[in-house]
């Protein structure tokens, strides 16, 4: 089973380097806060739905859903595409591979479900931007 080298992850585990340790700054520092009883607590719930901040990032949502679809409806040559896995899976297939079968058709069974998920999504996005657009880019709210 030949496998090819895959580029090193230097530059990805300097990012999870920093990662873990500002988390662990973040949890250290509230742990600490807590201990003593002088956290803070939000003391007030939502007085609004978000509406107006929902409007503003309305735009850039849509092109968020339009780019993932775009990627999973892509073709075999297109990573992510839902026509690439089933490309794999059926390599996999061919060369007996079980294990590995299951575990991708598990994952195209995944990214065929998030096509419609997706779809549901633009059109209800679709449906606030329209909303935006009669009530003052959420102004109101």
């Amino acid at each position: 089973m030949a496998r090819t080298s895959r580029k090193p992850a230097a530059p990805r585990a300097g990012k999870t380097v920093v990662a873990l340790m500002a988390v662990g700054a973040l949890l250290g520092g509230a742990g600490a806060a807590s201990a003593d009883g002088t956290g803070t607590h939000p003391s007030v719930a939502p007085t609004g739905d978000g509406a107006k901040a929902l409007c503003k990032r309305a735009p850039k949502i849509d092109r968020r859903i339009d780019r993932i679809l775009g990627r999973l409806n892509g073709e075999a040559s297109q990573r992510g595409s839902i026509a690439r896995l089933e490309q794999r899976l059926a390599n996999a297939k061919s060369a007996g591979d079980t294990q590995i079968e299951t575990y991708l058709d598990h994952r195209l069974t995944f990214r065929r479900s998030l096509v419609p998920t997706l779809e549901s999504r633009r059109k209800d996005l679709a449906d606030v931007q329209k909303w935006c657009a009669s009530h003052d880019d959420g102004a109101g709210s």
